[in-house]
């Protein structure tokens, strides 16, 4: 596909006029509530979307959005980021990672910094590009810090994959994955939970299917709706949403028919499932320890397990964030960026105080961004 056609094809999911009737829909639907909708977008792609094209301003008082934690670099916890710092100090160590992790500030500082204490750290688009990395680099050994929701976790199961097949014996991995279905859980459980309905990430739907978010509706009366990231698809899953509080529906939707299924991509679930099985914890930045909610590799591949190979020099204690810093309660859309006592004062994104500013998925990095529209 040329950059013409691709740009023909976003702007179609851009149409200003689409958008305002889908608006105008919305305003005449949301007359018919009987009561208000806070709907949680449980992504940050969705987030940065509402932000940048305004959508907020488009959709009446009844309607209203909850940010979730659907950031991976955001809910990672201090200790974590720890690991990734101690593991690039080591000596004859190269750390390789996707690019949104390298201004993330743990205890000890960034990324960004250990590079520039002499640290061979070095991100990549793919993480195949860690094949390459290691291949030049025989002496040394390569980690990959993976990070990501379901929809990255494929690509670290075909690396691992490709080291095995390929016999390659100087990458090892840090594995960070985590999983969509188990924070909703917690966040629903929540005595002081105000979401009413979710828009479910389409990238991780395409991998998981739209058959996770089942128990939603079933078990907790709360519809969920998967949507693309483009402010048509926004503003049509929300529309999607309304209808059913109004036709006194309560099920799962997929405005990204498009790309998603119920049952997703069976043959990247089972590379998954061939390699990686559920943690029995994962603590979440602000949210606390989840169980099943993350993934680590299964134990017939400890060898390459860099979390058991440098188990005695990596910390497992619980770090805190900045005392002043609410990223916790925006995580769990109990706050807004704008709730937060520092936020574009001493926590900016040139000088992050928290992961929700750091990361360029994060809700607070979209309100500093796009605020000038609220």
């Amino acid at each position: 596909m040329s950059k013409l056609e691709l740009k023909n094809l976003y702007d179609d999911f851009r149409d200003a006029k689409v958008i305002k009737t889908l608006a105008k829909e919305i305003e005449e639907d949301a007359k018919k509530l009987t009561q208000k909708i806070n709907i949680m977008e449980v992504c940050g792609g969705h987030t940065h979307t509402i932000m940048k094209y305004g959508l907020l301003q488009l959709l009446p008082e009844n309607i209203d959005f909850i940010h979730g934690p659907g950031c991976p670099v955001c809910i990672m916890p201090k200790e974590r980021i720890d690991h990734a710092y101690i593991l690039s100090q080591q000596k004859d160590v190269i750390l390789v990672t996707l690019g949104d992790m390298i201004k993330v500030p743990g205890s000890n500082g960034s990324l960004q910094d250990a590079r520039s204490k002499g640290a061979d750290v070095r991100f990549v688009y793919s993480p195949l590009d860690t094949l390459k990395i290691a291949k030049d680099n025989p002496s040394k050994k390569v980690i990959f810090y993976a990070i990501g929701f379901e929809t990255t976790t494929p690509m670290t199961a075909v690396l691992m994959d490709s080291v095995i097949k390929q016999g390659i014996k100087n990458i090892f991995f840090h594995i960070n994955h985590v999983t969509v279905p188990e924070p909703m859980r917690v966040l629903l459980d929540d005595e002081d939970c105000q979401i009413k309905a979710f828009i479910g990430p389409s990238h991780v739907s395409v991998i998981t299917g739209s058959k996770i978010y089942e128990e939603f509706p079933r078990d907790y009366g709360t519809p969920v709706v998967v949507s693309g990231f483009e402010p048509v698809d926004v503003m049509q899953g929300i529309s999607m949403i309304v209808k059913q509080f109004i036709e006194g529906k309560c099920e799962v939707g997929n405005e990204y028919q498009r790309a998603v299924t119920r049952e997703g991509n069976t043959q990247a679930k089972r590379l998954i499932d061939k390699y990686f099985q559920k943690r029995d914890h994962f603590r979440w930045r602000g949210i606390g320890d989840i169980a099943k909610s993350a993934l680590e590799l299964k134990d017939e591949y400890k060898e390459f397990d860099a979390e058991k190979i440098y188990a005695d020099i990596l910390p497992d204690n619980k770090i805190d964030d900045h005392k002043l810093c609410i990223c916790g309660e925006i995580l769990k859309g109990k706050a807004k960026p704008m709730d937060c006592k520092v936020f574009g004062k001493a926590c900016k994104p040139n000088s992050p105080l928290g992961s929700c500013m750091v990361s360029s998925e994060g809700a607070c990095a979209a309100y500093y961004k796009y605020g000038n529209l609220l």
